[in-house]
């Protein structure tokens, strides 16, 4: 006997979103996850809470002008989907873009979400009107961070828990999906030991009993597997980007496994696209972590100077904020896994953002007060940079450019750096600050970010020199891959329905968010404009919490 309609594995954003949504149709949902209660929201909550949006108020009032085309554009230009199996990834980013277009920020506005009023400009580009990078600026910051694009959804959870109607277990490892007569019929697993663990770390695997549950369909939620850089590293599209880093940090939890990736393909699913993945290249290590080898990502303007282990300056697009995948095979091809940025005090002030709702307590507080303090009236960078500044083993502070050479060489044991092309390299670049026009490919994109008044304003110093004193004091960071997110996925059609590898939709067997590439087996391609994570969630959700071929 069925004890719900649907079973949904993993609370993260998708599976909430999808669950609230079931629920308000009056179906019976049962939502297992193997971490505490705690954990609630899985990694959405510790995002900075970025939706891409598209021709919103927001973006009117800050002067940019968006649409469903250019944005459409845009995706497909990133995505360069160019295999068979795209075919569903297609319609899912088509989709997305109509509903980012369309009803997204009307449906979430109404359930009380609001968003910073100056539109981030994220991924710039590669170069080209036709490739990859947003046209303009899209990156609407949720006022709350991440635990507020949770929260609508949480919220309607537990009203719906408090009647019945939702059941949460927490706890619960779903280790086999349940399969009769090719349909999905339940779940089956192990119960896992209390554990009173802080919200993100690691917590015991101690198995105290079993589990099964049955139900007329199941939905897996359950995320990627950045948090395993075993499953990472045998995904590593070795062909296109060369060996995978040696060393890279964890800009997930450990729980980020993706244990039910394999588990879904014994039901019968389809794992397509695992090759594309989306890792940034200015992590640094966390100096106060949460999870094993904690990595927190700079959100940088592109002020930065970037400069490869042997202290090249890397060629566009390899600036900062504009082609997150250019820029890691540009790295990964000088045989090395880590990269330099040197930059300024008043450029890091000013342009220095960190990723995760922990490090921005100002915004994840919803208070004013402090955004203006922190970001506007500020004489310093934020408090968490700041920090990073003073404790973090990435970073190295000096007055004097020989002094942050000598420095940077010493943090790596070796001699790598050399002084002079470094400075030959800073002086040429000084000396076009001088003249409104350049011939320094990244001084143009300054120049083009400030014609933005968001960017003015908050995100972009003012053009000057680096070897100037009345600058400092420079600053070097040394800048690690960090593992983020799952591009690929289980493939689904536009109901959230798994399918086979015939193409065939499996009865009562579906996927959103992060494990079916947040839509399709992966509607970003190759390239994420962001912003298209959470928002991936709550649309994939979404759909598949709406569809009439679920329970």
């Amino acid at each position: 006997m069925d004890q719900s309609d649907v079973i949904v594995v993993g609370a993260g954003l998708a599976g909430l979103v999808a669950a609230a949504e079931l629920a308000d149709r009056g179906k019976a949902v049962t939502i297992i996850d193997q971490e505490p209660e705690s954990f609630l929201g899985g990694q959405a909550f510790w995002s900075l809470g970025g939706l891409m949006l598209v021709d919103t108020p927001e973006q009117r009032r800050m002067g940019i002008k968006d649409s469903r085309d250019l944005a459409l554009a845009d995706w497909m230009g990133s995505a360069q989907f160019d295999r068979p199996e795209d075919h569903w990834p297609r319609k899912w980013a088509e989709a997305y873009v109509d509903f980012a277009a369309g009803d997204m920020r009307p449906w979430l506005h109404a359930m009380g979400m609001r968003w910073f009023p100056i539109v981030g400009w994220a991924e710039r580009g590669g170069g080209f009107g036709s490739g990859h990078g947003n046209s303009v600026p899209r990156f609407h910051l949720t006022w709350g961070v991440g635990p507020a694009t949770q929260e609508p959804f949480e919220r309607r959870v537990r009203e719906h828990s408090q009647t019945g109607r939702i059941r949460l277990m927490f706890r619960h490892r779903c280790s086999q999906i349940i399969m009769e007569n090719g349909a999905a019929k339940g779940v089956a697993g192990e119960i896992l030991a209390p554990d009173d663990s802080l919200r993100g770390q690691e917590t015991n695997r101690e198995i105290i009993g079993d589990f099964e549950l049955r139900a007329a369909a199941v939905l897996v939620s359950s995320g990627g597997i950045g948090g395993d850089f075993d499953l990472v590293r045998q995904s590593w599209p070795t062909d296109r980007l060369g060996p995978a880093p040696k060393e890279m940090i964890a800009g997930v939890p450990a729980h980020v496994d993706g244990r039910m990736v394999g588990i879904s393909q014994q039901a019968g699913g389809h794992l397509i696209n695992s090759d594309r993945m989306w890792h940034y290249t200015e992590g640094v290590k966390n100096w106060d972590p949460i999870w094993p080898n904690h990595g927190i990502r700079i959100l940088p303007g592109p002020s930065s100077m970037w400069f490869d282990a042997r202290g090249n300056r890397f060629p566009p697009p390899a600036l900062p904020g504009f082609d997150s995948l250019a820029t890691l095979k540009m790295i990964l091809d000088t045989g090395f896994d880590y990269s330099w940025f040197i930059t300024t005090q008043k450029i890091v002030k000013k342009e220095f953002a960190l990723s995760g709702s922990e490090q921005n307590p100002d915004f994840a507080q919803k208070s004013w007060k402090e955004v203006l303090r922190q970001r506007i009236l500020n004489k310093k960078a934020t408090p968490a940079v700041e920090a990073f500044k003073a404790h973090g083993e990435n970073f190295v502070v000096a007055e004097t450019l020989p002094d942050l050479v000598a420095k940077m060489n010493a943090m790596t044991g070796d001699d790598l750096l050399p002084l002079d092309k470094i400075t030959a390299e800073i002086t040429a670049r000084d000396a076009q600050t001088d003249n409104p026009f350049t011939k320094d490919a990244q001084i143009m994109a300054i120049h083009a970010a400030r014609n933005y008044r968001g960017d003015k304003f908050q995100r972009t110093a003012k053009l000057h020199k680096f070897l100037d004193p009345a600058n400092g004091p420079l600053i070097a960071v040394k800048l690690n891959i960090i593992t983020r997110k799952t591009l690929g996925g289980l493939q689904t059609d536009l109901d959230g329905q798994m399918l086979n590898a015939a193409g065939t939709p499996i009865p009562g067997l579906f996927a959103a968010g992060e494990v079916a590439g947040f839509g399709g087996g992966g509607y970003h391609g190759y390239n994420a404009l962001e912003g298209t994570f959470l928002g991936g969630c709550i649309f994939s959700g979404r759909r598949a919490g709406r569809s009439d071929k679920i329970a």
